[in-house]
């Protein structure tokens, strides 16, 4: 796998060439500082521009023009990463080498027409390409707020991460959705193609210069960006003594989180220890927290813990009953406890170490993960893969033990079902 990166001014082109696979995959990254009042519109611009250009403005015209391109498929995301806001469109299609000469040339020009050339009548966007990715984030918002699964995670973060990043939702806020017009989001389109950072990253059997040279030739941005800053959001504030929010639901079933920030840790903590950590405590099927809330109590539906990575948090989340509430709070703070007093055993690690070495390698199985490997190298400054198996076999328990130290309770959101 050969990795090249072209510094173009107005972009910077990732290429990575593989013979491992037939297709080709380019992801398109737009980004800048994170705003709470972009939020809305960085998700309409993810969706509409996928719903008509002026060349193709409908549509099944968009559909019909992708099967002409040996079924060229297009995906697209809006997402918060830390202190910077990403839209992201990705397309994956077959190698020139296996159709036709100059597919490449016409698949980039499709692209970044519906990118670069999107349905603009009389200085705004199409109306009902507007109404229809309008009702669609309603419904995206609406049905998340629905489950209280998901609620009451944006909820734990809106808490723990007030005044920062990790306090806003990614989905976007219905209270203001309505600010959003067809002429406002052109303005705001502008200002993103003018502004915002732009990464291009192409894996599969490719040439190098013929892909700089197309890519060059067909994006007619030229626009100089500076480099930008750290994605990560760092805590000011270590609590002492968490604070706790208890919440009515109308839902059968409570949830119960909670989250503790991570104080100052190494990017090697960061990038290996961390992980490690995560997997004992509460990241598997047999991790210390399942086995003690839910094998040997019954006391939850369902336990895991997740590591935000991008925001230093970790979240640990059971379904339960409310009854059930004290006992399972003290039960998962013990477990957090038994992880600084070193109470695991060595044959976790190795067994974490085991799970994380055979994930490294099924992340080469995909060309989306491999974009993904590089992109989170170019942004979060993550090592390569073959690095990270190197790393991993440098963890011990100890550096476990040490990195428990640094892990504390910030909140306890208890979201209660009324006829738990």
């Amino acid at each position: 796998m050969k990795y090249v990166k072209h510094e173009m001014g107005s972009y910077n082109l990732h290429v990575i060439k593989t013979d491992h696979f037939k297709t080709v995959n380019m992801r398109i990254m737009f980004k800048r500082k994170t705003k709470k009042e972009e939020i809305n519109y960085r998700n309409f611009l993810s969706l509409i521009l996928l719903e008509s250009t002026k060349n193709y403005p409908t549509k099944r015209e968009i559909e019909i023009k992708c099967e002409q391109l040996y079924a060229l498929s297009c995906r697209n995301e809006a997402f918060i990463s830390g202190n910077y806001s990403i839209i992201s469109f990705d397309s994956t299609f077959l190698n020139e080498k296996y159709t036709e000469k100059g597919l490449f040339k016409n698949i980039f020009e499709f692209l970044f027409d519906i990118i670069l050339n999107p349905n603009i009548v009389d200085g705004k966007f199409d109306y009902n390409s507007f109404e229809n990715v309008k009702k669609s984030l309603i419904n995206n918002i609406e049905s998340i707020a629905d489950i209280p699964d998901y609620y009451s995670e944006d909820k734990i973060l809106e808490i723990v991460g007030k005044g920062t990043p990790i306090g806003l939702k990614n989905e976007g806020y219905l209270e203001s959705i309505d600010e959003v017009t067809e002429s406002n989001l052109y303005e705001y389109y502008k200002s993103v193609i003018k502004s915002d950072n732009i990464d291009i990253f192409i894996i599969g059997d490719i040439d190098d210069e013929y892909i700089k040279k197309i890519v060059s030739q067909t994006i007619p941005i030229n626009t100089l960006k500076k480099p930008t800053g750290s994605h990560y959001i760092e805590h000011e504030k270590i609590r002492k003594r968490a604070q706790v929010i208890h919440e009515q639901s109308e839902y059968k079933q409570s949830q119960l989180l909670l989250c503790y920030k991570l104080d100052k840790l190494t990017d090697f903590e960061k990038q290996y220890v961390m992980p490690f950590y995560n997997y004992i405590l509460g990241g598997a099927g047999d991790s210390k927290l399942f086995q003690t809330v839910r094998e040997k109590n019954s006391l939850c539906y369902g336990i895991g813990s997740r590591h935000i990575v991008i925001a230093n948090l970790l979240v640990i989340k059971a379904g339960i009953d409310a009854s059930n509430y004290k006992k399972a709070v003290s039960l998962i703070r013990k477990e957090v406890k038994n992880m600084e007093k070193g109470l695991f055993d060595e044959s976790d690690v190795e067994k974490a170490k085991s799970v994380l070495l055979n994930t490294y390698e099924e992340l080469e199985d995909s060309p989306a993960n491999v974009i993904s490997v590089y992109m989170l190298h170019e942004y979060l400054n993550k090592d390569l893969l073959d690095k990270r198996a190197k790393n991993v076999e440098k963890v011990t328990k100890q550096m476990i033990v040490d990195l428990a130290k640094k892990i504390h309770l910030d909140t306890i959101y208890f979201l209660e079902g009324k006829h738990s």
